[in-house]
């Protein structure tokens, strides 16, 4: 927390832990619908006798939407299970980069976040 902010009340952290935690469940589910999806999508991939280059074109489309989307998926878990662990072992809103604490605000805003808002704008002109 920054000094012009309020210190995190353990009602506010059990709130963002809730939030982080519900978010972790809804990956799960989201990473196991692709997979199976995807597995789908790979199964017919072999039926594709007789398939003119535009359906051939497509089905390698929405394989490689499905690939995306999955891990996309799994990289926002993995950045859920970080904040959860940041949240057991106490650095939690301390900027992983610099060392200050990352507002209080923005981390309402983006509970996975890692970073203070100076250090993500240096991160995003790279």
């Amino acid at each position: 927390m920054r000094d012009d902010e309020s210190p995190w009340t353990a009602k506010e952290l059990r709130e963002i832990r809730a939030e982080i935690e519900s978010d972790v469940e809804h990956l799960r589910q989201e990473i196991s619908v692709a997979e199976a999806d995807l597995v789908g999508l790979m199964r017919d991939a072999g039926d594709g006798a007789g398939d003119d280059q535009a359906d051939a074109g497509a089905k390698t489309f929405e394989r490689e939407q499905e690939i995306s989307l999955a891990n996309n998926a799994r990289e926002m878990l993995d950045q859920n299970l970080h904040a959860l662990e940041r949240l057991d072992d106490g650095s939690y809103g301390i900027c992983e980069s610099c060392g200050n604490p990352i507002g209080k605000l923005r981390l309402q805003a983006a509970p996975r976040a890692t970073l203070c808002v100076t250090c993500k704008t240096k991160q995003e002109r790279r």
